[in-house]
């Protein structure tokens, strides 16, 4: 193995935030503090001969001591990690002595966000704006310009990347960066703080060579590869053409030099580092580079360790099979997207798939590996009917993955889905995440019952806590049960959100009843079995498991407790 990288002079702080309500322990023995939410300044010292001749080159104009930028974006949750920012970090070259990263999560309040920032009287902010964090992301922008307009904001993203003169958070900020930024990023503080800042507002990154590109990898703190997602990447770009992705504006696919990329991995293995997301768009594109990461993890199996890879359903050669089957369970987790089967619907968004080399493969590596099987399939493309659909479903139900990621279309700005906007009037809600709202073949009703359709299978198909009982509710025709099931549940419950576990084990037993009572018996045993795994304070017993006609009634008392309490 090769000896892991040692760092002595890279120090780490954190500043202290809450989670929740909660405040953030940090331990003053520790260089790595205790933390739930994590906001990191990270900086490193280069060696003396390079520190040097930076210094020559820039301390007649910048000031590292007192000019600041701080890196930030919202998270979706916090086990996330950003790995755009990190890139940005490792590419400031001498500006990283004066930039630290602050994370966030899209459920912080603004003003909170805006506070942390403050904080580090940052002369520069950047924001990685992305589709899940754009709504809380302008009303931290639209805060801090109001509270310190002084403050240079700038915007990267993908989000901000296309469209980007009508957005509300552009209106706002000072500069954007759109595509890549790993470079110009640097260049843009550079002529910040040497008080000669561009003239115009957007600019443009221009292409970089991945081997002109310093890695991130060294800047995932401790905590992060304790606690956090663990983003990598051996490659970028996607030589596919599907319409409703953003890699459809790719040429090609290229690959970062593999031997610096796993001594890179080696690193992180030997810090602790066990759960790693690659973020690859074709992970089995080229074999044989996919063949030697996939050996090199293999090589060092621990019962921790865990990859997460992004696969063409279509190409999975012998060579690579035999080597998938030798990974331990828990160990894989392959994200497979179908996005539909049917034919006509492919042609109409370039996508080009072998649909029975795709379900082969899938129910090869069902039955012969101990991968964890994550499936996509989208609902709205163009050219799609309900009936299609659920053709696609249940084909892809009956390769019998582990999960089945029922996906809305979203119109990702830059995305050319858009083509088909007029000819397959196709209607998306001008809100964000774009979300596709009906179209030519499906009405908006339609789109509600498929939405409500996909929020319940997450809840029950995908989750795991039913795998022992839902086998004998669907039939051969897994859609249509599970089209009623969803439909019993949402007539008598009104909701699609907040379901106590202990309550969906009873909605789903009293749904067979009403709806399947020839199974009904049987479905119970089998509902006790995936109960009594849930580990349930509550015994199996006391469950209502049957479709009793209940009159729900508010008491008085019940509905003024509030009330009552100030008056007591």
């Amino acid at each position: 193995m090769a000896q892991p990288k040692i760092t002595p002079e890279l120090t780490i702080k954190q500043v202290a935030l809450t989670q929740g309500n909660t405040p953030v322990s940090l331990s003053p023995e520790s260089a790595t503090p205790v933390l739930l939410k994590q906001s990191t300044q990270v900086t490193q010292a280069v060696t003396q001969a390079d520190s040097q001749e930076e210094t020559q080159q820039s301390s007649n104009v910048i000031d590292k001591d007192s000019s600041k930028i701080v890196l930030a974006t919202l998270n979706a949750r916090f086990f996330h990690t950003s790995f755009g920012l990190r890139y940005l970090y490792a590419n400031l070259k001498e500006l990283q002595q004066c930039c630290e990263i602050k994370e966030f999560i899209i459920q912080t309040r603004d003003m909170d966000i805006v506070e942390q920032i403050l904080a580090s009287k940052p002369e520069i902010v950047g924001f990685g704006v992305y589709i899940w964090n754009i709504v809380e992301t302008t009303a931290v922008v639209n805060l801090l310009k109001v509270i310190a307009p002084e403050i240079t904001v700038v915007l990267g993203g993908p989000e901000v990347s296309y469209e980007t003169e009508n957005q509300a958070i552009v209106a706002c900020a000072d500069y954007v960066l759109t595509g890549p930024a790993d470079v110009s990023f640097y260049q843009l503080c550079k002529d910040i703080l040497n008080k000669t800042p561009p003239d115009k507002k957007i600019l443009n990154s221009k292409p970089v060579a991945l081997e002109d590109i310093a890695l991130p990898y060294e800047y995932y703190t401790d905590e992060d590869l304790k606690h956090r997602l663990l983003y990598v990447e051996a490659s970028r770009g996607c030589p596919f053409k599907c319409e409703f992705c953003l890699s459809s504006l790719d040429k090609t696919s290229t690959p970062f030099e593999l031997t610096l990329f796993l001594k890179e991995m080696e690193i992180l293995y030997q810090r602790g580092a066990r759960n790693f997301k690659f973020i690859d768009r074709t992970f089995n594109l080229n074999i044989n580079t996919t063949m030697q990461i996939m050996q090199f993890f293999l090589d060092r199996m621990t019962d921790d360790l865990y990859l997460h890879f992004e696969v063409v359903p279509d190409h999975l050669p012998r060579k690579l099979k035999a080597l998938l089957a030798q990974f331990p369970q828990g160990s894989l987790q392959f994200e497979i997207g179908i996005q539909t089967f049917n034919v006509e619907v492919q042609k109409n968004i370039s996508r080009k798939q072998n649909n029975a080399k795709s379900k082969e493969n899938l129910l090869w590596l069902r039955d012969n590996t101990s991968a964890h099987i994550h499936a996509d399939l989208i609902f709205g493309l163009p050219g799609e009917t309900f009936d299609t659909f659920k053709d696609s479903f249940n084909q892809l139900y009956h390769c019998r993955p582990h999960e089945i990621q029922m996906g809305i279309l979203k119109r990702l700005k830059g995305s050319p889905i858009i083509r088909h906007t007029e000819a397959f009037d196709l209607r998306f809600n001008p809100l964000p995440p774009f979300n596709i709202l009906s179209t030519d073949r499906v009405s908006f009703t339609t789109m509600q019952r498929i939405n409500r359709f996909a929020r319940y299978w997450d809840m029950i198909g995908n989750s795991g806590r039913f795998k022992y009982s839902l086998p004998h509710i669907l039939s051969d025709e897994p859609f249509d049960d599970f089209m009623a099931i969803t439909e019993w549940i949402f007539n008598k419950t009104g909701q699609i959100h907040k379901f106590k576990l202990k309550k969906l084990f009873e909605l789903i037993s009293q749904a067979v009843e009403a709806l399947f009572p020839e199974k009904h018996q049987l479905v119970i045993e089998k509902i006790e079995i995936d109960y009594n795994a849930a580990k349930l304070k509550s015994l199996f017993s006391g469950l209502n498991l049957y479709a009793v006609a209940q009159v729900e009634t508010v008491s008085k008392n019940k509905a003024l407790k509030r009330q009552q309490q100030h008056m007591s």
